[in-house]
């Protein structure tokens, strides 16, 4: 089998996705996580009204992280996954999703060798990534003021 006739085989094999069916749905979920995000942070301004909007959102982010904790612990946000796709990966929500995870399969292994070393295993590269796109960006920032 040449690479044509395997391109061709793989075209029909591979199942077809409804994309404005999967668009429809990361939009709407990612939307309402955003809103819960956005009534937790209101409600926290409420009851703690000495906090500035820099605290709220700090704590907005703790209290979010620990709902998407909560949830992918329960087995929920997995099922929130298959439907929302992107629109529940993005949040905030889903990093805690990518951290809990492979901390819920490898406990098994032991804390030290399953949990703790496989932890990071889906955010970790996220995480690298991160860090050194906003240092080459603050370098290319540094770099541009100064001319």
């Amino acid at each position: 089998m040449d690479k044509k006739e395997y391109s061709e085989l793989v075209e029909q094999t591979t199942p077809r996705t409804k994309e404005g069916k999967t668009l429809l749905f990361a939009f709407a979920i990612g939307g309402l996580i955003c809103t819960i995000g956005q009534g937790v942070s209101d409600a926290l301004a409420a009851l703690i009204p000495s906090f500035d909007a820099k605290k709220i959102g700090a704590l907005t982010g703790v209290v979010m992280i620990f709902l998407g904790s909560l949830l992918t612990g329960l087995g929920v946000y997995d099922k929130i996954g298959y439907y929302a796709g992107a629109g529940s990966v993005l949040p905030i929500t889903g990093f805690a999703n990518s951290v809990v995870s492979p901390a819920m399969e490898y406990n098994k292994e032991g804390i030290v060798f399953g949990l703790m070393a496989k932890m990071f295993s889906i955010a970790g590269p996220v995480i690298v990534s991160g860090v050194c796109a906003s240092v080459l960006i603050g370098v290319i920032y540094y770099i541009i003021g100064l001319f």
